[in-house]
């Protein structure tokens, strides 16, 4: 999974149209380069990807120089919601794709976002279960528990933090789609660094 086409997809569909300037400035403004891996040499190559692939539309706007807008497709629509829900629902090693999709989060209803956060935790812990059952199994080199010591410290941490969230979304935290109208998951109502 790429964060880069879910946060291209999530900022176009939460401008509603928009060009790649727009985007560019919108992501930068959310430190998307630190804490995602964009690549901002990438982004112009991702919309006119996008809109091949049939998830963008470009429009091509007169009178403008040759700029290019764009717009969510019924299918990029269907494919922003399938990349954030696996963000929040799986468990990876990158971290890029969990924070794309905190960054997005809003866009989900709270029921649905909860139970794929109840989801991702259901897999951390196993994840750290089977971490700590493989741990007995390695003896020697003894310098390799601390490796293990590592995962399962991580994997704690993960199990805490989406425990955490889990509850703050529960007790009412954040405004997510279908409770403000106006808000962040309804598309082309999105205000510019409202994330």
């Amino acid at each position: 999974m790429s964060a880069t086409r879910l946060l291209v997809l999530g900022a176009v569909r939460g401008f509603g149209r928009a060009h790649g300037y727009l985007v560019r400035t919108e992501l930068l403004t959310w430190g998307a380069d630190e804490w995602a891996n964009v690549k901002w040499g990438s982004l112009y190559h991702a919309l006119r990807q996008l809109a091949k692939d049939g998830l963008l539309r470009a429009i091509e706007v007169p009178d403008s120089g040759g700029r290019v807008d764009y717009e969510i497709t019924e299918t990029g629509d269907a494919e922003f919601f399938r990349l954030l829900r696996d963000a929040l629902r799986q468990p990876e090693i990158r971290q890029d794709m969990l924070t794309a999709g905190l960054a997005l989060l809003p866009a989900l209803p709270r029921a649905e976002a909860i139970e794929l956060l109840e989801k991702r935790l259901h897999a951390l812990e196993s994840g750290r279960a089977d971490i700590i059952e493989q741990t007995g199994a390695w003896a020697d080199p003894g310098h390799v528990q601390e490796l293990f010591d590592l995962w399962v410290h991580n994997a704690s941490s993960g199990v805490d933090w989406t425990r955490g969230l889990i509850e703050r979304l529960k007790a009412g935290a954040h405004t997510m789609a279908g409770e403000d109208p106006t808000g962040f998951g309804m598309p082309g109502t999105w205000t510019p660094t409202q994330v």
